[in-house]
C-alpha cells in the first residue's frame, strides 16, 4: 500500500509546459543557466501538489539558493514567476531575445534588425521600449530594407532593468 505522504513524481505534461515557460533555462533574469531542475515555489510538503502556479524551472545553483541557504526568499520566487507571466503573455520569442542583448549589455542602446520584421517588435515598439531611427541599410528590395537600426528608449531601459531587479512588471 502506497504512503499517502510519499511525493508523487511531477507529471511529464506538467514539467514540460514549466520547462517551457523559461525556454529550458533559469527563471531567474540575472542566471538564465542550463540545465534546470523544478522547484516548487511553495513546498510540496505544504501543499501536497503539483501545479503549474506553483512551479518554477530553476537551474542547480539557484534552486539551492532557494530551498537550502534561502538567499532567495518565497516573495522574490513569487516575483519571478508573476514576471515570467507578464513577460511571456506579451513578447514573442525574438521581442525576449532582444530585450535580453540589452539587458547584457547595459551601455548599449541601439540594435540592427533585418528589414520586414516589424510585426515580431510590434509589441516593443508598441509599449515605446524601441523606437525606429529611421536608419536602414540603403539597400532596399522589393520595398524592404536589408536591416533597419532600432533605439532602445529610457522606458525600454526602465522596463530591463525592473525585469533584471526582479521588481513588478506593469
Amino acid at each position: 500500500m502506497k504512503n499517502v505522504t510519499e511525493r508523487a513524481p511531477i507529471p511529464r505534461q506538467l514539467e514540460r509546459e514549466v520547462k517551457m515557460e523559461t525556454g529550458y533555462r533559469c527563471a531567474i533574469p540575472a542566471c538564465r543557466q542550463i540545465p534546470v531542475e523544478i522547484a516548487h515555489i511553495i513546498p510540496w510538503e505544504k501543499v501536497k501538489e503539483h501545479t503549474f502556479d506553483n512551479l518554477i524551472a530553476l537551474c542547480p545553483t539557484c534552486h539551492a539558493r532557494y530551498d537550502y541557504t534561502k538567499e532567495i526568499d518565497r516573495k522574490a520566487m513569487l516575483q519571478y514567476k508573476t514576471n515570467l507571466s507578464v513577460v511571456n503573455g506579451r513578447y514573442c520569442d525574438l521581442e525576449q531575445r532582444i530585450l535580453r542583448i540589452f539587458a547584457n549589455n547595459p551601455g548599449g542602446n541601439k540594435i540592427k534588425i533585418l528589414g520586414g520584421l516589424e510585426i515580431l517588435l510590434m509589441n516593443l515598439l508598441e509599449d515605446g521600449f524601441l523606437e525606429d531611427t529611421g536608419i536602414n541599410s540603403g539597400v532596399i528590395l522589393a520595398g524592404i530594407p536589408s536591416y533597419k537600426v532600432y533605439l532602445l528608449t529610457t522606458k525600454g531601459r526602465d522596463f530591463i532593468n525592473r525585469w533584471n531587479d526582479n521588481s513588478p512588471l506593469d
